[in-house]
């Protein structure tokens, strides 16, 4: 039996807590299994982390951050917290995360699974089979650039402004995270950005495509306009294996992605740092859905994007990778015998809340282990 994985989990707000529960008992199904066991802490953060200790994240919680081998996120934030000032808003905590660990490379798969194929706003025909991984650089770029602000000119307009920035070693890392993940799927990756109108696009064309001369030549590479990427996502998404872009495109490409699969509910998301000397890798694993504090408390929030987080976090921290996809087949399972949720509600499905749906993973799991 594998060691035990010092796993921190911070639930935070509105649905949060809730499908954090029911990885909780995906977690004691696997130590009853002696599968393997994790050392399993919690604590505050966002709107939870205001109440209880006046600030979205504290310095103790960004410690054990930073002595766990993952962490597990639920959402922050909520209509309750709105007012209060810049510095004090929940998102500050995953912020501080990212910056804290250096939480670079944002992994968000977009695969539409044979059941929902329906739930999708495009035809079958176009997503049927759907499985690409987006890579968004996520610590650099227009986000994080300098100067950035708000200054009055002479005649007295004010004028907005941020810079897009990105270093060789900024690029260079995260193109390595991206052209490692396409070789252990198709070999093929996608670079997206606009070096035809910005000078910090041509730098990262240039970047991405010596580091696979050097690197990876064994990985073909293609290159994209950002806005053409958003086109042929709907167009023609399964053209595309691996995509690797930057903060700002990724924000957006991952979004429109996310929404080819039918619902914001069923997709998890990875947060990789730099491997240490010590072989150490932080990482942070989350749904891509918000906090739905609308459905807060009613019992009805999808878990299964908190579930293959989970399997995400198992097959790319701890390299369980059998593990990783019993989870994602009891996922499969449980909405091929036609359990949804109200978010991904079909013909003839039968509708069912957030305790039941993690119940009925757990039997998935018991006939799987069998």
């Amino acid at each position: 039996m594998p060691a035990n994985k010092k796993l921190l989990i911070l639930p935070g707000d509105g649905i949060g807590p809730e499908v954090i529960r029911e990885v909780r008992r995906v977690i004691d199904w696997m130590d009853r299994r002696r599968v393997v066991t994790f050392d399993v802490s919690d604590d505050h953060v966002g709107g939870s982390a205001i109440d209880t200790h006046g600030t979205p994240i504290t310095d103790a919680t960004l410690q054990k951050a930073k002595d766990a081998d993952a962490i597990l996120f639920g959402a922050v934030g909520g209509p309750k917290w709105d007012t209060l000032g810049f510095q004090l808003r929940p998102e500050i905590a995953i912020l501080r995360l990212r910056k804290e660990l250096d939480l670079f490379a944002n992994l968000r798969p977009a695969t539409v699974l044979d059941p929902l194929v329906d739930a999708s706003t495009l035809k079958a025909d176009v997503v049927r089979g759907l499985d690409l991984m987006i890579v968004r650089e996520s610590t650099g770029g227009i986000y994080f650039g300098e100067p950035r602000g708000v200054e009055t000119l002479p005649d007295g307009q004010q004028r907005g402004f941020d810079t897009e920035t990105y270093t060789t070693n900024e690029i260079e890392r995260v193109g390595r995270i991206a052209f490692d993940l396409a070789r252990k799927r198709k070999n093929r990756l996608c670079s997206v950005e606009k070096a035809n109108v910005m000078q910090s696009g041509l730098f990262w064309r240039q970047t991405i495509t010596a580091l696979r001369d050097r690197e990876f030549p064994d990985v073909e590479l293609a290159h994209m306009y950002a806005d053409n990427c958003a086109m042929q996502l709907v167009r023609n998404p399964r053209q595309f294996d691996v995509i690797v872009t930057s903060n700002l495109f990724g924000d957006l490409l991952s979004d429109l992605a996310s929404m080819l699969t039918g619902s914001l509910g069923m997709l998890p998301s990875a947060t990789l740092g730099a491997v240490q000397p010590s072989g150490k890798q932080h990482a942070l694993y989350e749904p891509i859905h918000g906090s739905a504090p609308d459905i807060a408390g009613k019992g009805i929030a999808n878990p299964l994007g908190q579930i293959l987080s989970f399997a995400m976090l198992l097959r790319y921290s701890f390299g369980l990778n059998d593990d990783a996809a019993l989870v994602e087949m009891a996922c499969v399972n449980v909405l091929k015998n036609g359990l949804r949720t109200s978010d991904i509600m079909g013909r003839g499905s039968a509708r069912v809340g957030t305790g039941v749906m993690g119940e009925s993973i757990l039997r998935e799991l018991d006939k799987l282990a069998a």
